[in-house]
């Protein structure tokens, strides 16, 4: 039986307490935290602890959900979670985040389509945007490689290293999901008939 929450490489979970040791380890990457947030002050591993037995009691608000992305053989690879829901417009956006080491593997891209599998064909939504920092050139390939449209730029609004950056705005709508036209989930998983 097709898992909505799973494809060929991947599979998104919620978090578990006992992922606050990967975190941990985690909030040490600098460079990671400049490329999708920025650079906080580092954390205990108590705060660690606190944080993700928080975020295993939480379960979904209002649809903003934090998802773990694991391989198939049960590997952490990285984390993935909505925000900025919006129900009656039918938008939401999404923040990702891929462990160094696996990222470049297709990873991303199919913990991404999934989530959109998810939000556009169980849960009724009609768009997604994405923020990406203009510095960051893997993510702005990844975006475009899954079929966005860059949508705006919000001038000097992220300060790191000593500079202000961009903010690059990239969207897309269900029938551009659709449309896409992409098999890599897993097989079988289809929108229920009539429901588009």
């Amino acid at each position: 039986m097709p898992n909505v929450f799973a494809g060929r490489l991947v599979r998104l979970r919620a978090v578990e307490a006992a992922d606050w040791e990967i975190h941990y380890a985690w909030d040490t990457d600098t460079d990671g935290g400049r490329l999708t947030d920025e650079i906080w002050f580092p954390s205990s591993r108590e705060q660690a602890r606190a944080w993700a037995e928080e975020q295993a009691k939480r379960g979904d608000q209002n649809d903003e959900f934090r998802f773990q992305i694991e391989r198939l053989d049960g590997e952490f690879v990285g984390t993935l979670n909505t925000h900025t829901v919006n129900r009656r417009c039918g938008t939401f956006r999404y923040g990702l985040a891929i462990l160094p080491q696996y990222q470049r593997q297709g990873f991303a891209s199919e913990a991404v389509r999934l989530l959109l599998r998810y939000y556009f064909w169980e849960r009724r939504y009609q768009k997604v945007n994405a923020e990406v920092y203009s510095f960051n050139a893997a993510s702005i390939r990844l975006h475009e490689s899954l079929g966005f449209t860059l949508e705006g730029r919000l001038r000097r609004m992220i300060f790191t290293g000593g500079q202000f950056h961009d903010v690059l705005l990239y969207g897309m709508t269900r029938e551009e999901f659709e449309a896409s036209g992409w098999e890599g989930l897993a097989a079988g998983y289809e929108p229920a008939a009539g429901s588009q």
